[in-house]
């Protein structure tokens, strides 16, 4: 077995999409009567994907590496999308190129570069885990002081789960986190043997029952563009869009962007949090490492 693959986790992930579909959804006849397990049984799955029973209970049981057509044939029986079809593929050591060892992130330049130009847009740069790398003054104006967070913590998922100030700023918070965990758990797979993801996963498993049971539920996203509802304590309720733009130097890191359609109460609301922001700053300072050239008091100061 290739020293990439997880089988546990595969079979952990494979055992939690079919708990979540009825024989019903996949096209097999409702036989009446109370269920031993929720959703398919394994015999069931193993049935729909033309393999044998024995087979599939042992690439559940993490005893077996399945082969790529077997994989293939799972994603339709499963009713995986794409970002659960890569996350499987991932756990499964296909493809099973990565590096051994990361060194420490810093923001790429060049993004850092848009990021500072952007004057009435908030905008942060993410890199693996979600350790937040670099942001702008609207952004901490509009989340929160991230030059107030030691670096070593300065991690959004973390920033999610233990500010209670996130669960006001967020009305979705629910979901917002809970994608957040997908997202974190699709970069699990890429980078299993990282012992930060997993002091960190370790770290919020215990202070957090949502974290523990998102986490364990083995669902999966990836980073690209969405909306979200705020509300924020100086100027209100606002709905922002938001864009992810990677760097071709570090595919790990990625500008987010939150922005507003023109003429809408959000995009007046976002320039107004800019003339607020932009008269709570006080004069420069020697700026520590991962923070803007411009600190200022966010909405905690």
């Amino acid at each position: 077995m290739s020293s990439d693959t997880r089988p546990d986790e595969l079979g952990a992930f494979l055992k939690a999409r079919r708990a979540e579909l009825s024989p019903g959804t996949v096209g097999l006849p409702e036989t009446g009567g109370r269920r031993r397990v929720s959703g398919l049984r394994r015999e069931e799955v193993a049935r729909l994907a033309a393999i044998s029973t024995d087979y599939y209970t042992r690439l559940e049981q993490g005893r077996m590496q399945a082969s790529a057509p077997v994989l293939n044939t799972l994603v339709r029986v499963l009713h995986l999308d794409d970002d659960q079809r890569a996350y499987m593929l991932e756990l499964a050591g296909r493809p099973s190129e990565r590096p051994v060892r990361r060194p420490q992130q810093k923001a790429q330049p060049r993004l850092r570069r848009l990021l500072d130009d952007l004057g009435t847009l908030p905008g942060i740069i993410l890199g693996r885990r979600m350790d937040i790398l670099a942001w702008n003054p609207l952004a901490a104006a509009l989340v929160t002081d991230f030059s107030e967070i030691p670096e070593k913590q300065r991690n959004y998922l973390r920033l999610l789960f233990s500010d209670p100030k996130m669960r006001e700023l967020f009305p979705d918070w629910r979901d917002v986190a809970h994608t957040c965990v997908a997202q974190l758990r699709m970069e699990a797979a890429r980078d299993p043997d990282s012992s930060r993801l997993t002091s960190l996963v370790g770290e919020l498993s215990v202070q957090d029952a949502d974290f523990r049971r998102w986490w364990a539920a083995h669902h999966v996203a990836v980073r690209g563009v969405g909306t979200k509802r705020l509300h924020h304590p100086v100027v209100g309720e606002l709905s922002l869009d938001w864009d992810t733009l990677a760097s071709t130097a570090d595919a790990d890191q990625q500008l987010v962007v939150w922005s507003a359609e023109p003429g809408s109460p959000s995009h007046d609301a976002l320039r107004i949090l800019a003339s607020w922001a932009d008269a709570a700053r006080p004069a420069p300072t020697d700026a520590g490492p991962g923070s803007t050239p411009h600190g200022r008091p966010g909405r905690h100061g």
